[in-house]
């Protein structure tokens, strides 16, 4: 088993790319820690934010994420620090609580119990349980999202198998669905922010607000309450 770690304060941006399977799972303290057991390699290091401009996640010879920045980052922007986690094949990672978290895999992700954002782009299986913020996240099969709020007014999610969607603070939405029963829509509350969930399997829907039907045909699909 090959282990490294780091210390990174308590709320650090860190950045981790997986051949394989990598688990993510908040520590109290302000250390990134990362194992394996794959000979394929473990890389942790420090970099500043501006090294990162362009972020880029390849697993072989496919992308998976690729962003130019558009606007120029601030002086302060580019100082500051991020730690970036290169597993080779699968691994483990802990970080500190409050850190924001960009994932990217070959296989699976799992996250658990962070505090800060979490964007996520999973090969195969994708669980961000119990996570403060998404951002931006997708599957190749079945995701489960279980998070406090969303990031944006706008929100597309997107999974090759079935996708479970609970957003604890989701109280004024429009959701749209597209599995593999059809297309449906629903409205909580005013519905101000729009929430698309695109599956290649079935949605399920998780929360305790009320879901109005929508024109033109008012059908709701799978909408369960909160455990």
């Amino acid at each position: 088993m090959t282990q490294r770690f780091i210390q990174a304060g308590a709320n650090p941006t860190v950045i981790i790319k997986a051949g394989l399977d990598v688990t993510v799972t908040a520590v109290e303290g302000e250390r990134v820690t990362a194992e394996t057991a794959s000979r394929w390699g473990l890389q942790l290091e420090k970099k500043s934010a501006a090294e990162i401009a362009r972020a880029r996640a390849t697993i072989g010879d496919f992308v998976l994420f690729d962003i130019h920045v558009k606007n120029p980052l601030r002086a302060e922007e580019a100082d500051q620090e991020v730690i970036e986690v290169q597993i080779g094949g699968s691994g483990q990672v802990s970080v500190p609580a409050g850190a924001s978290l960009k994932v990217y895999a070959g296989r699976d992700i799992q996250v658990s119990g962070v505090s800060g954002q979490v964007d996520a782009y999973a090969g195969w299986d994708m669980a961000l349980l119990k996570v403060f913020r998404v951002g931006h996240a997708s599957a190749g099969r079945r995701m489960e999202l279980d998070c406090q709020e969303l990031l944006a007014s706008d929100v597309e999610f997107t999974a090759g198998s079935d996708l479970r969607f609970h957003a604890e603070r989701l109280v004024s939405a429009h959701i749209r669905v597209k599995d593999l029963g059809g297309f449906w829509e629903g409205q909580i509350g005013a519905g101000e922010r729009q929430v698309y969930l695109k599956s290649g399997g079935d949605v399920t829907l998780v929360t305790g607000e009320p879901v109005e039907p929508l024109p033109p045909n008012y059908v709701l699909g799978k909408i369960e309450k909160p455990a």
